[in-house]
């Protein structure tokens, strides 16, 4: 298994270097005396601890072991119930919650870059408490103050852990579908029936209890998403004093068979009469439950910023050791009977390119992080309003982009070993499994896609596009005499001008032929994140080339961020030609044969 090591050097660059943590968030009220770069670098340092001499070892023989199912009792691989412990002892559960019910109420910004820390030493087991924190968002935000004072401090302690409970067999993405029964109780209760499939976390025996965010629908319901309500179903009840009490009609019929993430237990979850509270407005389950989704799809986002890492550090650790060929300009290593592999242009490209999306991938997400923070208290409404934009239209980009580009960098650390990625010893197809799934859950590519093109970008008639081409532009012109960003300038010039007008055709086509958006919306998508990462990596370098102006004894780290820069615009940012010119072919090679017709 790749040994891993936290990025603490490339994580306090984006922080500190790029996004200038410290001084931006002096200017948000509720972190002006809590933020500083000390505590970020303290709490990163302890967070590395524990995933690299806590999670990571135990991280091969969970997927090996899986979880165990005994009669509705799920049972998780040897060490995570200790790890999850001391995880909690550590007070990580607690991080960015309220103060109020015990909560540490620090930025959004730093648990996403312990999050990838989690992500990257054991996927499976950061889920469990990964899932607890959608649970906690959802009751602070939609709950009332009694089921505030119930939950909350518990879930925030991680004695008690969360989980979202959306679909079900039939229904798969489309929540209009589902059929879960809420009867109302005499109690003011409600007693929730139907079976629930792929619930992440949904049994286990980390924590005493589970507390399940769960959409059903009331009598008399409209049908369609109008119709869904959200409920808080634990899988025990509590007594008046809040302590568990009975065991909830909720039980584990199964788990599922999976492809990868086998320390995590999916569920198949049945509800039969369980006792569930209403949270929320009634009907309106759906808008409530997306304060979980969009948080559940930045951490999303981050599994794949995840696996790029993990798959980049194992491959380079064996491409500078596996012994292959001579280099084609002669032998580097006369000494030795053959060269290291790392010497051979094809290797270093599958290297560098899963270079390029890990730190792409980081600042893209601790960037939509630190706009969740301004979002969620800055007191300047324009700002706010401005930040709130950009995460809608950044979101579906970054949750599709960085699962998709970290099953690429996933597929070429096994191509770097070789015969010897495809054995399970080595740990590398592990992360091609674990990181599959990615790409699914939280809403397909596809499903990403379609929400990025028709509803943020055709629906909003090109605001929320704008409002990132105007970012760029302003990044742009504040560089402008900068002359060593030249080039990346006016590779960024060309790409938001071909970005408004592939937009604008698409946006005429469409009017004629409303599946003309279907039809180009994942290159649509694909388009749209090279051009964000390009973006991204011109700022990189900008502040690598500023720091290698002044005097630093960080000049190789420097060096290497200008190179993968440059790597990035000459051997990646090109592909966003095919996707244009997929984009221009539109509809009609892709509606044009029959259901019918197709053959098998």
């Amino acid at each position: 298994m790749p040994l891993y090591k936290a990025p603490l050097r490339d994580m306090q660059f984006v922080l500190h270097e790029m996004l200038q943590t410290e001084e931006n968030y002096q200017k948000l009220p509720k972190y002006q005396e809590t933020v500083s770069r000390e505590l970020i670098n303290q709490y990163l340092d302890v967070a590395a601890d524990f995933c690299e001499n806590e999670l990571a070892p135990i991280n091969q023989n969970g997927d090996q072991e899986g979880c165990h199912l005994n009669q509705g009792v799920v049972t998780t691989p040897a060490g995570f119930k200790q790890a999850y412990h001391k995880y909690t002892e550590l007070g990580f559960t607690s991080l960015t919650a309220d103060p109020e019910y015990g909560g540490q109420g620090l930025p959004t910004l730093l648990r996403i870059a312990i999050s990838e820390m989690l992500c990257g030493s054991n996927w499976a087991w950061a889920m469990y408490p990964g899932l607890s924190h959608g649970a906690m968002r959802t009751i602070e935000h939609h709950g009332t103050t009694v089921q505030k004072q119930q939950f909350l401090s518990k879930l925030i302690s991680g004695v008690w852990t969360g989980t979202m409970c959306l679909t079900e067999s039939h229904a798969g993405s489309d929540l209009g579908l589902i059929r879960t029964k809420a009867e109302p109780n005499p109690d003011g209760s409600y007693a929730i029936t139907g079976e629930k499939i792929f619930i992440s976390a949904g049994e286990h025996d980390l924590s005493e209890n589970i507390i399940h965010i769960v959409l059903a629908r009331l009598p008399q319901a409209p049908a369609g998403t109008k119709g869904i309500s959200l409920f808080i179903v634990p899988k025990y009840n509590l007594n008046d004093a809040g302590d568990c009490q009975d065991r909830n009609k909720v039980i584990c019929s199964a788990i599922e068979h999976k492809m990868g993430i086998h320390g995590n237990a999916t569920c198949v979850l049945n509800f039969d009469g369980a006792k569930g509270y209403l949270i929320g407005p009634e009907n309106r389950g759906l808008n409530c439950m997306f304060t979980f989704m969009n948080t559940a799809r930045i951490g999303t986002a981050v599994q794949g910023l995840a696996a790029s890492e993990i798959s980049f550090q194992g491959a380079l650790s064996y491409a500078k050791e596996r012994l292959a060929m001579r280099a084609l300009s002669g032998a580097k290593y006369p000494d030795k009977n053959a060269d290291p592999i790392i010497v051979h242009p094809a290797v270093r490209s599958m290297l560098m390119t899963q270079k390029a999306f890990s730190e792409g991938g980081r600042a893209l997400a601790y960037f939509l992080a630190q706009h969740v923070d301004i979002v969620e208290t800055s007191n300047d409404p324009e700002q706010q309003k401005i930040s709130d934009e950009l995460l809608a239209f950044l979101t579906p980009i970054a949750k599709a982009f960085l699962t998709e580009s970290g099953n690429e960098a996933a597929k070429h650390g096994v191509q770097i070993f070789g015969g010897h990625g495809f054995i399970v010893e080595h740990g590398m197809e592990q992360i091609v499994r674990d990181a599959r799934i990615s790409t699914l859950y939280e809403g397909t590519t596809e499903i990403q896609s379609l929400d990025l093109l028709a509803r943020k970008v055709l629906k909003s008639e090109g605001k929320l596009l704008k409002n990132m081409t105007d970012l760029i532009e302003q990044f742009i012109t504040a560089n402008q005499s900068n002359v060593v960003l030249a080039a990346y300038l006016e590779k960024l010039t060309e790409l938001k001008q071909q970005w408004l007008s592939i937009t604008d055709n698409v946006a005429k086509k469409a009017q004629q032929n409303p599946e003309e958006i279907g039809a180009v919306s994942v290159d649509y998508l694909y388009f749209s994140s090279y051009v964000v990462f390009a973006y991204l990596w011109a700022r990189m370098a900008q502040v690598a080339h500023e720091k290698l102006s002044q005097a630093t004894q960080d000049e190789k780290f420097y060096q290497a961020k200008l190179t993968t820069a440059k790597f990035f615009f000459q051997k990646l940012l090109h592909r966003t030609q095919s996707h244009a010119a997929a984009i221009a072919s539109g509809a009609e090679a892709v509606m044009e044969l029959e259901q019918d017709d197709f053959a098998f």
